[in-house]
């Protein structure tokens, strides 16, 4: 990025975080345009540029601004109600797309909340008869998305929600979200679910898969799970909770879990990160391996200094993660969303 260029992104208010991102995309678009005359056309980048901040006008006004035209939308509502039916839905995204952009992904009510501040807690605590009603709305919604022409939702199925300690001062000053797990302090003890092992975690994930993938499949509406954020030690878990989405090794098992091309990851690659010891040298071949599955349905393309159980989040080219290597795998593998 040049003088002239970053004066004008300074003038424009733009946060440091947005100004490091904006100047990871100046590079790759040099590499880009740096590129040999011939190269074929299977290798250039399909991935879209998007984000997950809302549908507020203001929001969409800025980034249709910015270039950013595909989004995932905030929950419409975390119960059951008007605004899943497929009327509210396909004004969503027709009021998305007013501003030029496009309505890729709505969440679905199972957030990244502690269980006791979950929308859908019987899911995963599986009390019933809650639970199947839940999973039966779940259902409902996605097929009220399909109807209204929204070809994703993203999702999460946890009881600890995103642990963290003391924040750490970074560069300019900023405060990097961080997590060291010795001595954290696990208060309270338990969840309100209390003691969960990882067979009876998996139980509750097979559970809410059997019945809701087949509904994704026939409506084609992918579905997308965030992993665990972050991973915790084998056998001790967080709080009681041996939490199975929080590892590489858990995730390979979570996708072939009702094996469907509409079952998948929100694949967060700051998350992902945190659960390897070296995520500079590993990430890249984790990417490699559910991306050729075509298990990827989205990026979060976040970058961590540090590694499992102790690490820090950081700007974009202020972490251990050579993003623009990332991008190229991402390129290579054929990912396009």
């Amino acid at each position: 990025m040049n003088r002239r260029d970053f004066v004008r992104l300074t003038g424009s208010g733009l946060t440091a975080g947005a100004l490091a991102e904006s100047a990871v995309a100046a590079q790759v678009a040099a590499q880009v345009a740096a590129r040999p005359a011939g190269t074929p056309a299977s290798s250039r980048a399909r991935m879209k540029a998007g984000t997950q901040h809302g549908d507020s006008d203001p929001i969409l006004r800025a980034l249709a601004g910015f270039g950013v035209n595909h989004i995932c939308s905030r929950l419409p509502s975390a119960q059951m109600g008007p605004e899943w039916s497929i009327e509210a839905l396909t004004k969503r995204r027709e009021h998305v797309e007013s501003f030029g952009l496009t309505l890729d992904m709505v969440p679905l009510p199972l957030s990244s909340s502690e269980i006791s501040r979950s929308e859908s807690p019987a899911i995963m605590l599986g009390k019933e008869p809650d639970r199947q009603r839940q999973i039966d709305d779940i259902c409902q919604m996605i097929r009220n998305v399909s109807r209204a022409g929204i070809p994703s939702v993203k999702y999460n199925l946890t009881f600890i929600g995103v642990p963290r300690t003391a924040p750490t001062v970074g560069r300019g000053r900023a405060r990097y979200s961080t997590f060291v797990y010795t001595g954290a302090a696990q208060e309270p003890p338990l969840t309100e679910a209390g003691p969960v092992d990882a067979d009876l975690y998996w139980e509750r994930i097979t559970h809410f898969l059997e019945r809701v993938v087949p509904v994704a499949a026939e409506h084609k509406v992918r579905l997308a799970c965030h992993p665990q954020d972050p991973g915790m030690p084998k056998g001790k878990g967080w709080r009681g909770i041996e939490t199975v989405l929080g590892s590489v090794d858990g995730l390979k098992r979570f996708v072939s879990i009702a094996e469907s091309p509409y079952h998948g990851l929100n694949f967060c690659q700051g998350t992902v990160s945190e659960m390897v010891e070296k995520p500079g040298e590993q990430i890249f071949d984790v990417i490699r391996y559910f991306g050729t599955r075509k298990k990827i349905f989205n990026v979060h393309f976040r970058n961590i200094a540090g590694g499992f159980l102790n690490f820090r989040e950081t700007f974009i080219d202020d972490g251990d993660v050579d993003m623009l290597k990332g991008m190229r795998v991402y390129r290579d593998i054929g990912y396009d969303g």
